[in-house]
């Protein structure tokens, strides 16, 4: 690329750019928060204000208090920033402990929107209280139907939440992907402006798709899954913790088109 063309793709406008970390699994140790506060670091110092900065799932480790106290100093943007709860979440210390809420008992699922300029983040409540596996209740698939619904349709809106809905081919995480789809599916086929999927849950950068949208995976923070054509570190171990922990970013161009890339972050302290 000559010089020229480098000086003409940095005054490029970026017309939505919306970065995605997920499984960070905060669990009172040094190693975790490091790595989570390396890849919140990494976002805050970029030379460009992001639109939306999604976490999807799988906060906490074991759901504890404390855990869920470090993650809401640990979670702290400059840009704006929605959560969502994975299988190792508990609703009521969520709500509590990064949610705020003075009524945390609630054990209603954690939906929630982010309405930006040209843009809609529904995040959906995908955990299954005391499981692993993932589903989507009758009450927020209502809900996410009324978010479509309400958006014009000339708005790209982006549905994220935990669980994957579709296989990644990866066993581990297939028996716990999320169940009872075809629900979703119907839903969007009723709304043509439903963009794409984003989700966490696997602790790999993947890209599938879904009801004929893509279907994008963040890397896991705390660790980076091992594929089935890997070699293992060990006889049991499904993960691999010498990865460094990387971010998505969704991009949307002022031409509709979704494009993402993936960062590996370095803790260069």
């Amino acid at each position: 690329m000559s010089h020229a063309s480098l000086d003409q793709a940095k005054e490029t406008p970026l017309v939505i750019v919306i970065a995605h970390l997920s499984d960070i699994h905060l669990d009172g140790g040094p190693r975790a928060a490091d790595r989570t506060r390396a890849v919140m670091e990494y976002l805050d110092g970029l030379p460009y204000d992001l639109d939306a900065v999604l976490v999807s799932g799988d906060i906490a480790d074991h759901a504890a208090p404390a855990e869920y106290e470090e993650a809401a100093k640990l979670l702290r943007s400059r840009h704006p920033l929605v959560v969502c709860p994975g299988n190792h979440d508990e609703r009521t210390a969520f709500r509590q402990g990064l949610l705020g809420e003075r009524d945390p008992s609630s054990a209603a699922p954690v939906d929630q929107v982010l309405r930006g300029p040209g843009f809609v983040l529904a995040v959906c409540d995908s955990s299954v209280p005391g499981a692993d596996h993932g589903l989507l209740e009758d009450s927020t698939l209502a809900w996410l139907d009324g978010v479509l619904t309400d958006t014009p349709q000339e708005t790209p809106v982006l549905v994220a939440f935990h669980h994957p809905p579709v296989p990644l081919h990866t066993p581990y995480v297939d028996e716990i992907r999320q169940f009872g789809e075809e629900r979703l599916a119907a839903l969007a086929a009723r709304h043509p402006h439903l963009t794409a999927f984003l989700c966490g849950h696997a602790h790999t950068a993947a890209a599938t798709t879904f009801a004929g949208r893509p279907v994008l995976v963040a890397p896991g923070v705390v660790s980076t899954l091992r594929l089935p054509w890997e070699h293992p570190s060990g006889a049991s171990e499904h993960v691999h913790l010498d990865e460094p922990p990387a971010v998505a970013f969704h991009l949307i161009g002022d031409d509709g088109r979704l494009t993402t890339h993936y960062r590996v972050v370095v803790d260069r302290r």
